[in-house]
C-alpha cells in the first residue's frame, strides 16, 4: 500500500518527493522552455538594434541572464503564491512570444534604440499592473470562461505550438539544413526513447521520459559531431555549421558567475507602447485563463477553480512589470510545459519548483545558461512534437466535460474555423489597421478566444455554469 502511495506521489501537487527524484522532473520543464523563454528577448533586442557594440552586445548578455533568473522567480510565485498573488498551480512561467508582434511594431514606429526598448519595459510595467487589477476582479468574470471557452482556448494554443514543433523537429526554421535526414533522424529517435521510456519503464524513468530523451539527443549529436562532416556548403556557396552540432566553445567562453542588474535600461513612459501594449495584456489574461485551465484539465483532471485561475492571472501580471525592472519582456504562463504535464501527469510542486531554481540559477551562473542553450533544436522537437499535441487533447478534453449540444458544437466550430484559420493565413487580415493585424495576425489565439466569448454570450441556450 505504501509503495502505491509512493508512486502516486509526483501526480500530487502537494505531495512530498525526494529531491534526487524532483531534480530530474523539474529539469526537463527547463529543457522543454529554455529555447522558448530566451527567442523572444533575442528577437526584440535585434529589433532595437541592441546587438552591435561590444557595450550592446554586453548588455543583451546582460537581458539574457535576467530573463532566466526572473522565470525561476515568477514561477516559484506562481507555484507556492504570496497572498492572493500565485495561483498555486502546476505552471512553469517565462518570457511571452505573444508580445513579439507588438513590441516589433514598436521598435519600427520608434527607430529602435535603447530608449525605445526603455519605452517597451515602460508599458510592461503599467500593463502587468493592469492584468493583475484583471486578475483580481476574474471571478466576477468567470461567467465569460466556462469549460466550452477555455478550452476552445486551450485547444487553439495547442494547435497554434504545432507548428512550432515541428519547425524545431526539422533543425528550427531558419536553419541551412531545415529538414534535413540528420535533423529528422536525431528528432524521430528522441521521440521513440520518450515513449520508450513513458510505456515501456515505471517509476522515475516513465516520470522523466522527456528527460531522458533530451540527454540521449545531446549524446546522439555529440557522436554524430565526431564521424560525419559537421559543415555543409549553401546553394550560394557559403559555408555553414549544421543545425545538430554542439557549439561546446560556447559553453567554454560562458563566464561561471555573474550578477543579475536591476534596470539595466531606463524606463520610459510613451503613449506609443502603452497603448498597443496593455491590449495585449488584456490577451494575455485569456491566454493565461487557457493554459492554467488547460494544466489542471490534463495533469489533474479537473477544472481550475476561481481562486487559482484569479491567482494565476494575477501573478502572469505582476511577474511582468517585475520582469520589465529588470530589463525583460513580460513573463506569462508557458503554453510548452502544460503540454509536458498534460503528456506526464507529473503536477508535483516541488518537482517543478526545483526546476524553477535551476532556472534561477542559470541566470547566476551563465556556463549553465550556456550549456542547456547549445541544444539542437531537432532534440527538442522530439520531444515538443509530443508535447504539443498534449495540449490539443487536453483542450479537447475541457470542451467534451460537458455534453456536446449544438450550442457548444457551434462554439467551438465558428471560433476555430475563424480563429486557427486566421492564425494560419494572417495575409487575410492585410487591408485592415495595422492595430487589428497586431492583435489578431499573430496566431490564432486571440480571434478564436474572442469569437468563444461572444458565441456564449449571444448564442440562445442553456449555458454551463
Amino acid at each position: 500500500m505504501k509503495r502505491e502511495q509512493n508512486k502516486a506521489i509526483p501526480y500530487e501537487f502537494y505531495g512530498r518527493i525526494p529531491l534526487k527524484q524532483a531534480i530530474p522532473l523539474g529539469l526537463q520543464h527547463v529543457l522543454a522552455m529554455f529555447v522558448g523563454n530566451l527567442t523572444p528577448l533575442l528577437i526584440i533586442t535585434g529589433a532595437c538594434g541592441i546587438t552591435g557594440s561590444n557595450e550592446l552586445a554586453e548588455l543583451q548578455v546582460s537581458l539574457l541572464q535576467n530573463a532566466m533568473l526572473i522565470a525561476g522567480i515568477v514561477t516559484l510565485i506562481q507555484l507556492y503564491a504570496i497572498g492572493p498573488v500565485g495561483g498555486k498551480v502546476p505552471i512553469i512561467m517565462g518570457t511571452s512570444s505573444g508580445f513579439i508582434g507588438v513590441f516589433s511594431s514598436v521598435a519600427k514606429m520608434m527607430g529602435g534604440g535603447v530608449l525605445t526598448y526603455g519605452a517597451m519595459m515602460g508599458a510592461s510595467v503599467l500593463g502587468g499592473l493592469f492584468e493583475g487589477v484583471l486578475g483580481a476582479f476574474l471571478k466576477p468574470l468567470g461567467k465569460f470562461f466556462p469549460a466550452v471557452v477555455t478550452g476552445t482556448v486551450v485547444l487553439s494554443i495547442g494547435l497554434s505550438l504545432i507548428g512550432v514543433g515541428i519547425a524545431s523537429f526539422g533543425g528550427g526554421s531558419g536553419a541551412a539544413d531545415f529538414g534535413s535526414v540528420e535533423n529528422l533522424l536525431i528528432g524521430c529517435i528522441v521521440l521513440v526513447i520518450i515513449i520508450v521510456m513513458k510505456h515501456g519503464t515505471k517509476g522515475i524513468t516513465s516520470y522523466s521520459a522527456i528527460l531522458i530523451g533530451i540527454v540521449a539527443g545531446y549524446i546522439i549529436c555529440g557522436i554524430m559531431g565526431m564521424v560525419l562532416p559537421t559543415t555543409a556548403v549553401a546553394s550560394d556557396g557559403t559555408e555553414y555549421v549544421k543545425a545538430w552540432v554542439l557549439n561546446w566553445d560556447k559553453v567554454a567562453e560562458a563566464h561561471w558567475f555573474a550578477v543579475p542588474k536591476l534596470v539595466p535600461v531606463p524606463i520610459i513612459f510613451d503613449i506609443r507602447a502603452i497603448i498597443p501594449v496593455m491590449i495585449m495584456f488584456i490577451v494575455t489574461a485569456v491566454e493565461t485563463v487557457g493554459d492554467i485551465s488547460g494544466v489542471m484539465e490534463g495533469g489533474m483532471g479537473r477544472e481550475a477553480t476561481d481562486s487559482e485561475l484569479s491567482g494565476g492571472v494575477i501573478c502572469d501580471g505582476l511577474g511582468s512589470s517585475l520582469a520589465a525592472l529588470f530589463g525583460v519582456l513580460p513573463n506569462t504562463s508557458f503554453s510548452q510545459n502544460v503540454g509536458l504535464v498534460a503528456m506526464t501527469k507529473v503536477v508535483n510542486r516541488f518537482a517543478l519548483a526545483t526546476g524553477a531554481v535551476f532556472l534561477i540559477f542559470c541566470g547566476l551562473f551563465p556556463k549553465l545558461a550556456a550549456l542547456v542553450s547549445i541544444m539542437p533544436q531537432s532534440v527538442l522537437g522530439g520531444a515538443a512534437v509530443m508535447m504539443f499535441s498534449s495540449i490539443v487533447v487536453s483542450g479537447i478534453q475541457l470542451i467534451t466535460k460537458h455534453p456536446m449540444t449544438s450550442r457548444n458544437i457551434t462554439i467551438v466550430s465558428v471560433a476555430l474555423g475563424l480563429g486557427y484559420g486566421i492564425g494560419a493565413n494572417s495575409g487575410i487580415l492585410v487591408h485592415l489597421p495595422q492595430a487589428v493585424q497586431l492583435i489578431f495576425g499573430g496566431s490564432g489565439i486571440v480571434p478564436a478566444a474572442l469569437v468563444a466569448i461572444i458565441l456564449n454570450v449571444a448564442l440562445p441556450g442553456k449555458r454551463e455554469v
